[in-house]
């Protein structure tokens, strides 16, 4: 990775010191405009915003996403250092229409200061289609971006070389969710290699129980769990570098690697003996809400369920969630113990405006300085690819185990598959196909070769 000489905006604010300016700001009401910081507020490692971008105060910054409450709140309170020394006001929009919206904004000529762009795919569609509109990042934020993520998470930002958008939050999806107690009384070992997690599925068949439970229903959305559990059966059936070129197309969507791959996730998901824990045959798989279809688990009608770690706000919340509690999830593992891929996602802030009060809070967010932040008013289900972050202030055992699994280098990370690809594909053929896979009798070559052909002309 390539880092800058020029480091203006190096974390100078984590631990205690981020700790005492959000205890100074939990009295607030988190609006930039109060005429002073709150008294307990020490504002000396913000005045590198000023220094850089001016006086800030009474400016405002428009901020459209889709995380909506109650995610939303996290997100304002981790403002509120930034807001209460430089005197910027945000004005937050969560909309569940964003994607939709976005562009129509952008046509009519309204575009927001910052979106937070939850794929890259759709980054590289904006850009394309309003050059004008999406601005590269101010050298802050590359000095940042440069010196606090990897190389991989900043071409996720870049498009044709130019950096657009950083990492805001981030997910590690490649986990399987079980029962510690149900393990222990039953003297299941986690398992270690792709070969052991199929034994460990047909054990526990073999006592009489159905080991996996499934769900890809989730509204418009309907799908995306399926494609998820594919592409993280590809990183491990055919490895990183076939996962670039199916990502990029330079390698057809029903290349033979790729129908193997869906192969092993039907040893899984099509076995009649193996799902539907709880919920029904096969079929059901594509009806049973996505967010509900773990709670086999601690109900006792299932296993094992292949979800993220943002899956544990879905638990009740009466269930531990940790190591030796109720419900908590293990990597789902390589084909080797030696290779250890990790499928993730995340968003990305990006800018419509080069005003320099956005350019601050767009260096802010790009900072070691607000992920940290955002760790300490984020009880759980969010993490950071932020190389500076202090991973301590993480309060969720999965979130802990996460960020562990996200800052290993023994790990080989890649990004949400479908979150990569043209609309028309990932969000699009891609969804469908994989949801008509369960409920139709269609082959694995022919879902394959059906999503192929949505792929856009070159």
């Amino acid at each position: 990775m390539r880092t800058l000489k020029r480091r203006s905006f190096a974390a100078v604010a984590a631990g205690a010191s981020v700790a005492l300016v959000l205890a100074g700001c939990s009295d607030s009401d988190g609006g930039g405009g109060d005429d002073a910081p709150s008294a307990d507020v020490d504002c000396a490692d913000y005045t590198q915003y000023t220094d850089e971008f001016g006086d800030l105060e009474g400016k405002t910054v428009s901020v459209y996403t889709s995380i909506v409450d109650p995610e939303s709140q996290e997100q304002e309170d981790s403002y509120k250092p930034f807001t209460e020394c430089t005197g910027v006001e945000i004005a937050y929009e969560g909309s569940r229409e964003f994607e939709a919206q976005l562009p129509v904004r952008l046509t009519a000529g309204n575009a927001p200061d910052i979106a937070y762009i939850p794929q890259p795919g759709f980054l590289k569609s904006l850009v394309a289609d309003f050059p004008d509109a999406v601005m590269p990042a101010p050298q802050a934020v590359i000095d940042n971006a440069n010196e606090y993520y990897t190389e991989d998470w900043v071409n996720y930002g870049s498009v044709d070389g130019t950096l657009y958008a950083t990492p805001l939050g981030a997910n590690v999806k490649s986990f399987v969710w079980y029962s510690p107690s149900e393990f222990e009384a039953s003297g299941y070992e986690i398992p270690t290699t792709l070969d052991e997690l199929m034994a460990l599925t047909q054990q526990i068949a073999d006592e009489g129980k159905i080991p996996w439970c499934a769900g890809i229903e989730s509204g418009d959305a309907t799908g995306w769990p399926a494609t998820d559990f594919l592409e993280d059966m590809v990183l491990r059936t055919a490895g990183p570098e076939v996962y670039d070129q199916w990502v990029t197309h330079e390698i057809p969507f029903d290349d033979p690697a790729i129908v193997e791959a869906l192969g092993a996730a039907g040893d899984i998901l099509k076995n009649p003996d193996y799902v539907n824990g709880g919920l029904g045959d096969v079929r059901s798989i594509a009806a049973a809400p996505w967010n509900e279809a773990g709670n086999g688990i601690p109900d006792g009608t299932c296993s094992l369920h292949r979800a993220a770690n943002f899956y544990q706000a879905n638990w009740d919340e009466s269930l531990d969630v940790s190591e030796k509690g109720d419900v908590f999830a293990f990597y789902l593992p390589g084909k080797t113990a030696d290779e250890k891929p990790l499928l993730g996602g995340g968003e990305f802030v990006t800018a419509f405006s080069d005003r320099p009060e956005v350019q601050a809070f767009h260096a802010y967010l790009s900072s070691p300085q607000w992920a940290d932040a955002k760790a300490q008013v984020t009880g759980q289900g969010w993490i950071s690819a932020n190389t500076g972050f202090d991973g301590s202030l993480l309060q969720s055992p999965i979130d802990k185990l996460s960020y562990d699994l996200l800052t290993d280098e023994s790990y080989t990370f890649r990004f949400d598959g479908s979150d990569m690809m043209p609309g028309e594909v990932g969000t699009g053929a891609f969804w469908k196909q994989m949801t008509d896979w369960f409920v139709s009798d269609i082959s694995d070559e022919e879902v394959l070769s059906n999503i192929d052909a949505a792929w856009p002309a070159s």
